[in-house]
C-alpha cells in the first residue's frame, strides 16, 4: 500500500499542475478573446472587399471646423469588379461617424448621397455599403487638439481595402508654421485660395497593410482656415434663370390684349366689307356675256362673236 501511494504521489501533483495549467490557459483565452475577434474581423473585412484601382486620403486639419481635422476617402472600384460593389471600412470611433457618403460616376462628377450601414465599437465605427458606381466619397471629423500652439494629429489607416495605387495629401493650415508630415510628401501646391496642399504617391498598398499618418505643426490663430482665408467653393448646383418682373408681364399682357383685340377690329371689318360689296358686272370682269371670251377695256363688241358689251 505504502509503495502504491508513493507511485500515485506524483502522477496526482502532475495532475494538479495540469488543472492549474489548463484553468491558466482558459483565463487568458478569455482575456485575449476580444483582441483575437478583433483580429479575425479586420482580416475578415479585408478578403470581404473589393480591390480599388486607387485610392486617395485627404487629411485637412482646422479648416472649416476649430479643434477638428476634416478627413475625406476618395475612392475608385477596379474595372473588374462587378457593381454594385459591396465595401466596407472603419473610421476613428472620436469621428462620431461619417458627415459625408457618396457616389459617383467620375472622380469629378456630382456627388449622389449613399445610404450605408455603420456598427459602433470602442476603437472605430464600421461603414458598410453598396457602391453602385466606380467612384465613392467618404468625408469625417475627427478630434484634433489645439490647447496649445504646438499641434499634432495622427489618421490611420487600417488597410481595410486593397488599393493599386495610394496617394496622401495634406492641406496646410492657414497661419501655421513649422508644418512636418510623416511619411515625407515631397510635392507641393497652391491652389487660387491660397491654401498650400502636400501630396505623395505611395504606391500599391495590401489589404491588411497598416498606414500611419502623422500631422505637426505650430499655431496661435485659433480661426479656420476657411475663416483665415475665405475660399471661394464654387456652387455646382443648377443656378434658377432669372424670369421676368410682374411690371414687364403687366405689360407684355397688354401689348398681347390690345394686339389681338385691334386684329379682331380689322377682321371684322374687312370681312364686312366684303359681304357688303355688289357683285361684279360681267362686263366689268372683262369677260362676253354671250360666248364668254376675254374682252379689253374699251371694246364696246366682242371681237370674238360680235356680241354688244354694253
Amino acid at each position: 500500500m505504502t509503495k502504491a501511494v508513493e507511485a500515485n504521489a506524483p502522477r496526482s501533483g502532475n495532475a494538479r499542475a495540469l488543472f492549474g495549467s489548463h484553468i491558466l490557459l482558459l483565463i487568458l483565452a478569455i482575456a485575449f478573446a476580444p483582441a483575437s475577434a478583433a483580429a479575425v474581423s479586420a482580416r475578415d473585412l479585408a478578403k470581404g472587399n473589393p480591390r480599388l484601382a486607387s485610392l486617395q486620403i485627404e487629411i485637412w486639419p482646422e479648416f472649416d471646423r476649430p479643434a477638428a481635422a476634416l478627413v475625406i476617402l476618395k475612392g475608385e472600384i477596379a474595372a473588374g469588379v462587378r457593381l454594385p460593389a459591396a465595401v466596407s471600412l472603419r473610421i476613428a470611433a472620436t469621428s462620431g461617424g461619417p458627415s459625408a457618403v457618396a457616389y459617383s460616376a467620375a472622380s469629378d462628377g456630382d456627388l449622389l448621397n449613399l445610404k450605408y450601414d455603420r456598427k459602433d465599437s470602442d476603437d472605430f465605427i464600421a461603414l458598410k455599403f453598396d457602391a453602385p458606381d466606380r467612384f465613392f466619397h467618404i468625408e469625417f471629423y475627427d478630434r484634433l487638439m489645439t490647447g496649445t500652439p504646438g499641434r499634432s494629429y495622427t489618421y490611420v489607416w487600417k488597410g481595410d481595402l486593397a488599393a493599386d495605387r495610394l496617394k496622401l495629401l495634406v492641406q496646410e493650415p492657414a497661419a501655421a508654421s513649422g508644418i512636418s508630415v510623416q511619411p515625407f510628401l515631397a510635392d507641393s501646391t497652391v491652389d487660387p485660395d491660397g491654401l498650400r496642399y502636400r501630396s505623395a504617391e505611395l504606391g500599391a498598398f495590401q489589404a491588411g497593410k497598416q498606414l500611419d499618418v502623422n500631422v505637426r505643426y505650430t499655431k496661435t490663430d485659433a480661426r479656420t482656415s476657411a475663416e483665415i482665408l475665405k475660399p471661394v467653393v464654387a456652387d455646382a448646383s443648377p443656378q434658377a434663370i432669372a424670369g421676368p418682373s410682374k411690371m414687364e408681364l403687366a405689360v407684355w399682357l397688354v401689348a398681347v390684349v390690345a394686339i389681338l383685340v385691334f386684329g379682331g377690329i380689322a377682321a371684322s371689318a374687312w370681312w364686312y366689307r366684303r359681304k357688303s360689296a355688289p357683285e361684279a358686272d360681267a362686263t366689268d370682269a372683262g369677260f362676253c356675256r354671250k360666248c364668254g371670251a376675254p374682252a379689253a377695256s374699251g371694246d364696246d363688241f366682242c371681237t370674238k362673236c360680235g356680241a354688244p358689251l354694253g
